[in-house]
């Protein structure tokens, strides 16, 4: 759950490549071979190539220690570590090791939620205002609805990605004090209008939740949810902690993940084990041994649709805290509804995947940061394999060279009307003609847009700018433009699955009074914050503000976000979904004018 990232990751997929990811996707050495059928009941075939794959792709990527649970139904059919929980010390990953579970905490939150909604005692319809007094926000929309614990649960709050300020910080104030620092800011939209992925929201609702409970989240979560599913190693706390807890590694480098503020976001310490006890609770309608953990009928909702009356999510869908479908990373057919939740700290990553009309799930956890992708990778090939395994559904073979084939030169309505500027979950995407055609420059990384003839844009990448390289699943998204709420929106879209990854922008004027605010800024309040941002600025390009920032304890490309004025004391800044549509504000500080943006005060450096 990195702040300011897409982290989401699991909501969204990257649109570039790095240069030196196109070296190592050229020069690592074969995967595995993946068999070619899998006989029904044979789950040991794919433990096999699962667990070589694993190895393959830990070695290449140079991930230290990672753990795998497979499930099915009442049945934990494989568990097992790779590698290593510390290196140093010459301890073993193993199924009982602990990592940080990163966003997979939001499905406990949910679960806990919906538990009290079962005991009445919270209404998820209701506003949350009633569970949590003290929660207020600005609104720029006349006549919005109040914000609900359910909205919470999808992402459909309207509210801020996060809180940046704190998030990760050696010594966080507790999550209970965000509301302190909400009043003065503004929602980025109403409820319900577009999908927005937040870990403030489902903050705020463990905050809710704590008020209801009477005590301490942790304590509450423990007692309620943990304790009777028999995830007797699973605790939710600011740190890394436990007996058994990993050693973090970024880079290879032994270290600590962080202290997280925001613990009913991100704070569950678990192992596979542990989550397997989940996804079998899940697959029993809510049962957990003797435990009635939830009513069947509640899991039933939890992963039902919640989102199919907003036009702006595409065929995105969230449940009560699962995301559904599958997009991206996480592509898996004809296997009825795919639930599924990702997680990533600064160090740790994690998946989670369910099946639940087949009752098959997988849970994998990696202490590294660069796990990401083989934390993906792993989770989907071991899931596609158990379902072949148990009800000989194979997955549909992926002929890149099909699609490619499809191409077919650009019109002249495309080439007309897709050059301009956007704001994506990538960052921004500058599209312009060059020659015949039509090209995508993202952070530095050119593009070749081409026509697949269904309507759709695809991704093609030239190394050095000569030559052609595979961008493995990237060559398989297809773009398109639409109008949707008045807006100029950007879908991807993989087999039957769309999602909204970013807008067309345009520049508006500039008021003298932010041409003279122009300049490199300081954070003035950044005590403790492990994800500091440095070299701040705001400058002019192309008739936008951008707002600038370096955060390389977060990522080696600086943050940009593109703004335009509202008046002379407020930025909006452009795009929609996470992050966008947030407002940067003038204040003052001891006589000094200031600009605040998510919990930091930014001044003006002199000279």
């Amino acid at each position: 759950m990195r702040a300011m990232h897409a982290v989401i990751r699991k909501m969204t997929f990257r649109l570039a490549v790095s240069f030196s990811a196109v070296i190592a996707l050229v020069g690592c050495a074969s995967a595995p071979t993946r068999p070619s059928a899998i006989t029904r009941g044979d789950f040991e075939a794919a433990r096999d190539y699962v667990s070589a794959l694993i190895r393959h792709r830990m070695n290449a990527q140079g991930v230290t220690g990672l753990s795998v649970a497979l499930v099915d139904d009442q049945r934990v059919v494989w568990a097992e570590g790779f590698g290593y929980a510390d290196k140093e010390r010459n301890i073993p990953a193993t199924a009982e090791t602990a990592y940080r579970a990163g966003s997979i905490s939001k499905l406990f939150t949910a679960t806990a939620a919906m538990q009290l909604a079962e005991q009445g005692r919270m209404d998820i319809d209701k506003p949350l205002r009633d569970y949590l007094p003290a929660f207020s926000i600005k609104t720029r929309f006349a006549g919005a609805a109040p914000i609900t614990p359910r909205q919470l649960m999808t992402h459909h709050s309207g509210l801020p990605g996060d809180l940046i300020r704190g998030m990760w910080n050696e010594h966080p104030e507790p999550f209970t004090k965000i509301v302190d620092h909400l009043r003065d800011e503004y929602a980025p939209y109403p409820p319900r209008y577009v999908g927005a992925y937040s870990n403030l929201g489902v903050t705020l609702l463990g905050h809710a939740i704590q008020n209801v409970y009477g005590e301490d989240f942790a304590a509450g979560i423990a007692r309620h949810v943990l304790a009777p599913i028999g995830m007797r190693g699973a605790s939710f706390s600011v740190r890394a902690e436990g007996p058994l807890m990993a050693r973090a590694y970024h880079e290879g480098v032994a270290g600590d993940d962080p202290p997280l503020r925001d613990v009913p976001a991100g704070g569950l310490n678990a192992s596979v084990n542990d989550l397997a006890c989940f996804l079998q609770m899940v697959f029993a309608g809510g049962r957990s041994g003797e435990n009635q953990v939830l009513r069947p009928e509640t899991v039933v909702e939890m992963l039902r649709r919640q989102n199919a009356d907003v036009a702006l999510d595409g065929s995105f869908s969230m449940g009560l805290g699962w995301i559904l479908g599958g997009l991206g990373d996480v592509d898996i057919r004809n296997a009825g509804t795919v639930a599924y939740h990702g997680g990533a700290t600064l160090r740790h990553n994690s998946q989670l995947i369910a099946l639940p009309e087949h009752k098959l799930g997988v849970v994998v956890l990696s202490n590294s940061s660069n796990a990401r992708q083989v934390v993906d990778e792993v989770a989907t090939e071991a899931i596609k394999l158990a379902l072949e395994a148990k009800t000989g559904i194979r997955q549909p073979d992926k002929d890149r060279a099909r699609t490619e084939a499809r191409e077919v030169p650009l019109t002249e309505e495309e080439l007309q009307s897709f050059p301009g500027h956007y704001e994506t979950i990538a960052g921004m995407v500058t599209v312009r003609r060059s020659g015949g055609g039509l090209s995508a420059e993202l952070s530095g990384k050119r593009f070749d847009l081409v026509s697949r003839g269904d309507g759709q844009l695809g991704l093609r990448y030239k190394l050095l700018g000569m030559m052609p390289v595979s961008i493995g699943a990237l060559a398989e998204i297809g773009l398109s433009r639409t109008r949707v709420e008045g807006r100029d929106v950007l879908y991807a879209t993989t087999g039957t699955q769309s999602m909204l990854v970013g807008e067309r922008i345009s520049p508006a004027a500039i008021p003298a009074a932010w041409k003279v605010r122009l300049g490199d800024y300081e954070v003035m309040n950044g005590d403790g914050d492990f994800t500091l941002p440095e070299k701040v600025s705001l400058r002019e390009w192309d008739g936008f503000l951008l707002l600038e920032a370096a955060i390389p304890k977060l990522s080696p490309m600086p943050l940009t976000l593109a703004a335009n004025a509202d008046g002379d004391w407020e930025l909006r800044i452009l795009g929609i979904g996470r992050g966008k549509g947030e407002t940067i504000r003038v204040v003052d500080i001891e006589g000094r004018e200031c600009l605040a943006y998510s919990g930091y005060i930014l001044c003006k450096k002199a000279g």
